[in-house]
């Protein structure tokens, strides 16, 4: 069975750091591009970044650049986002996914399998 399965996700102050995990499973992940999205409550779904399954190259929304990272681990078959200096507006649902066929990183229409999300939370 395919799937991807996110963790990491909790309550942090501004300023703090998480760090999320998108494990895989029925299929192997560095054949896929991998993409963190969010979603905050009555917003569209944001891409967040992406590492390409080819060269892993990545790609950052303007909004993260230099706080996030997107890396990934193929012996363990997981992608991971680090994310330092969090700011209240990054509270949302993230989730990962997984697309060979891209429209583009940020469009969630070129993804094929989701996980369920795992929530983020920033204080002030």
């Amino acid at each position: 069975q395919v799937q991807v399965v996110e963790s990491g996700g909790g309550l942090v102050q501004a300023g703090e750091s998480l760090r999320l995990s998108c494990a895989a499973s029925g299929f192997t992940l560095d054949y896929y591009a991998i993409g963190w999205f969010r979603q905050a409550p009555g917003k569209e779904r944001e891409g967040v970044p992406c590492i390409s399954s080819s060269d892993g190259d990545t790609y950052y929304a303007d909004s993260v650049k230099g706080r996030f990272t997107i890396s990934r681990d193929n012996a363990k078959n997981t992608v991971y986002l680090q994310m330092n200096n969090l700011r209240p507006e990054d509270k949302a649902v993230y989730y990962c996914a997984s697309g060979t066929n891209l429209l583009s990183w940020s469009d969630y229409r070129g993804y094929d399998f989701w996980g369920p999300g795992t929530q983020v939370t920033v204080s002030t």
